[in-house]
This record gives C-alpha cells, sequence and structure tokens, in this order.
C-alpha cells in the first residue's frame, strides 16, 4: 500500500467500510463490552468532577454507539451526532461534516472524538484539534491510536485500517494541551468549565 499523504478522502468511508469495521463479526473493531466499560468510565469520571452535561456532540459518530452510552448515564443530555461518511448520514440522519472545521452556534458540554483524527494529515489534525477547543466549553473525549501504539503492538494489526497516519502522541497532546488540561483516560477539560482540580487530576501537571 502506498504511503498516505492526505487526509482520508470521503469515499473511503462507504457502505464496505462499515461492513467490514462496524457489521461483520468477523473483522469488526466494536467490542460492545469495551464500548460499556469506555463509556462508564468517561461519564462517571465527568459526573465526578461535576461536569454539567446537557449537550453532547460526538463529532465522527460513526455508527452512533454513544448515543445509548450517554442516555443512560446523563438522560437529560441532548445527544448530537456530526459524521463525515455520506452513507452513515443517509442511514442514521447525521449532520454531515467534518471535524476539522465543523461549526456550532453554542459550544457543547461533551464533545466526543473517537477514532477520527488518524485518519487526517498533520496540518488537518491539528487544525481539528484546535476546532474540538472551539466546540467545548466543558469536557473533551478523545481516542486515537499514535505511533507509539503501532510501534509497541499496542494495536491489532488484523482489525486496525492501515490507512491511518501514525502521529506521534506528542504531536496531540501539545496540540490538546493548548485548549484543554489533560486529565488521563483520553478525558481533557475546557478552561470554560472553570472546575476546581487537585493537582495530581491533571496528568500533565498544570
Amino acid at each position: 500500500m502506498k504511503p498516505v499523504t492526505g487526509s482520508a478522502d470521503a469515499a473511503i468511508f462507504d457502505e464496505a467500510y462499515y461492513q467490514r469495521f462496524y457489521f461483520d463479526k468477523k473483522t469488526s473493531v466494536v467490542d460492545p463490552a469495551h464500548t460499556e466499560r469506555l463509556g462508564a468510565f468517561v461519564c462517571s469520571y465527568l459526573q465526578y468532577l461535576r461536569v454539567p452535561v446537557w449537550r453532547v456532540l460526538d463529532v465522527g459518530c460513526g455508527i452512533g454507539l454513544w448515543r445509548d452510552v450517554i442516555a443512560r448515564h446523563f438522560p437529560q443530555a441532548q445527544f448530537h451526532g456530526v459524521e463525515f461518511s455520506e452513507y452513515l448520514c443517509q442511514r442514521f440522519g447525521w449532520e454531515r461534516g467534518s471535524v476539522v472545521d465543523y461549526k456550532a452556534r453554542t459550544p457543547y458540554d461533551l464533545v466526543i472524538c473517537q477514532g477520527v483524527l488518524p485518519y487526517l494529515s498533520e496540518a488537518d489534525v491539528q487544525k481539528a484539534m484546535r476546532n474540538l477547543a472551539r466546540l467545548s466549553r466543558g469536557a473533551l473525549y478523545v481516542e486515537a491510536v499514535a505511533r507509539e501504539d503501532w510501534e509497541q503492538d499496542v494495536v491489532d494489526e488484523q482489525v486496525t485500517d492501515p490507512r491511518m497516519f501514525r502521529h506521534p502522541a506528542q504531536l496531540y497532546r501539545r496540540t490538546l494541551g493548548e485548549g484543554f488540561t489533560e486529565l488521563g483516560g483520553g478525558v481533557w477539560l475546557s478552561p470554560l468549565a472553570e472546575l476546581p482540580l487537585f493537582a495530581l487530576e491533571r496528568a500533565s501537571g498544570r
């Protein structure tokens, strides 16, 4: 396969892509038990921190795995899904958009961006992370496979899309750190939240 040089084209995310990585049990990257554990962790941590969650944005929402998670943990919250795939927008009714330049009239209390950023070039992924800071007034959950994950065999290459970029973890941390405080576990807090944190709750120590 040729090395990836530009951000993934929208044509990649067609029905065949989701059949392979989501709907076919033999090749799916989706583990319902993992999603339940992850959702419980993120939502419970935000409840512990007393982050008020009334509006949730899932940008790159895919097949909507987080929608049910949010409904269980924050039943009062409104969930809004944004997706780059035209196929998924037609199938599930999501709003079409890209994390790179999606705009909202009002920032969200919780923004979720799972498995999206590694499909973007270095220039676009930095734009996207800065855009996430504009979209959140509370918390952000990010999951992105980094270069180190490939190098240390953390990634299961049998079910992981090889077309993803292998950006170093420091690129993600440095850029997200411009607009958020890292709390660990993929959870970041916007300064707009104005919530007190103990020193050791800050993963960066700042």
